[in-house]
């Protein structure tokens, strides 16, 4: 099985040619996806990948999608509760 290794905000920015301190912005603006450990992050080479291919724009504009069709949910769930509920009321 191959495991892929993981990176410190460091390591990415000597990658990147950046200075650490740009890396924590990156992560804190969501360009680069970081896991925290506690106290420490850890990226993925893949998340590096998202950087220069650009799919961080592919993925933002489906979250927009996401998030406008999440605005027809609402009442639909809303509504299913609220019957669920008058249900659950009549026991």
């Amino acid at each position: 099985m191959f495991v892929q290794k993981a990176l410190t905000p460091e390591q990415v920015a000597e990658i990147l040619q950046v200075s650490k301190n740009t890396v924590y912005e990156l992560i804190q603006r969501g360009e680069i996806i970081a896991k925290k450990f506690g106290r420490v992050y850890r990226i993925s080479p893949v998340s590096l990948s998202f950087v220069f291919t650009g799919l961080d724009e592919d993925l933002l504009e489906k979250q927009r999608i996401d998030e406008e069709n999440l605005k027809k949910v609402r009442p639909l769930l809303r509504s299913a509760r609220k019957k669920l509920w008058q249900k659950l009321k009549s026991f």
